[in-house]
């Protein structure tokens, strides 16, 4: 491995441990003080943003340390283009007519 890839690995691995413990950190408060959430969630008005700041919070906190965890772990997503689709060589074949219905009159 070269000493670049190590200064990668390492700072994945501390941004990895950085937000797990934010997520950790997050996810007590919010058990710890269940009643207080709970009755600023329910209070209505303006107080319905709360839910929906929370869960973008708990979102960014948490796909970046499942981001960076599975990056650590030599997991990536697979790129476009990595991704080859067999090309087509023969045209498709031509439709045939739709059959029309003939009545004897």
């Amino acid at each position: 491995m070269s000493a670049r890839s190590e200064e990668k690995k390492k700072k994945l691995v501390l941004q990895a441990l950085l937000f797990g413990a934010v997520t950790t950190a997050l996810y007590a408060a919010v058990f710890m003080h269940a009643d207080l959430v709970q009755q600023l969630f329910s209070r209505g008005g303006y107080y319905a943003a709360f839910p929906i700041a929370t869960v973008f919070v708990f979102s960014f906190f948490h796909g970046t340390f499942a981001s960076n965890l599975w990056s650590v772990l030599g997991i990536e997503a697979v790129t476009k283009q990595a991704v080859k689709r067999p090309t087509l060589s023969a045209p498709r074949p031509a439709q045939r007519p739709r059959p029309r219905l003939r009545m004897n009159a």
